[in-house]
């Protein structure tokens, strides 16, 4: 093989394996940065993985929100009309959040109690967030809402 073809194969090669090395560490990243939505009847049909980051989101069930004293630890239910998911908080919660609001919670499925590291709640009286919108939209159109 001629030394200039030689060459270029390599480089050739090298720019492959460069690109593949690359595109793996781009999709190796995005897949643990990636949070999934789950609506509480597929948690509660445990159709969500535990112990693994993902959105529940819902309405928050009226006199379900209890918090401690002593603590900024919080617990509420969130609803969708066909199930509910007990979600566990400690932190500050949205000014906005309220009983029988929407809300979006982030974090992880522990023992059957959503362990949530964030949670938002609406912003003004016309928004729900998109995917709790759609998941009360589908069961909607599947009878689950009056």
């Amino acid at each position: 093989m001629h030394p200039a073809r030689k060459k270029r194969l390599l480089l050739v090669v090298l720019m492959v394996v460069g690109v593949s090395v690359a595109t793996a560490a781009i999709v190796t990243a995005m897949s643990q940065n990636l949070n999934l939505f789950f609506p509480p009847r597929d948690v509660a049909a445990g159709l969500a993985p535990e112990n693994t980051t993902f959105r529940v989101g819902g309405l928050v069930k009226p006199g379900s929100v209890s918090r401690d004293q002593s603590s900024l630890a919080v617990n509420f239910v969130i609803y969708d009309m066909e199930a509910e998911v007990t979600v566990s908080y400690e932190g500050i919660l949205p000014d906005l959040f309220a009983e029988d609001e929407a809300a979006v919670a982030t974090g992880q499925l522990k023992s059957g109690v959503f362990v949530a590291t964030q949670v938002l709640a609406k912003h003004d009286e016309n928004y729900t967030p998109p995917e709790v919108a759609d998941a009360m939209k589908e069961q909607a159109e599947e009878g689950g809402y009056e």
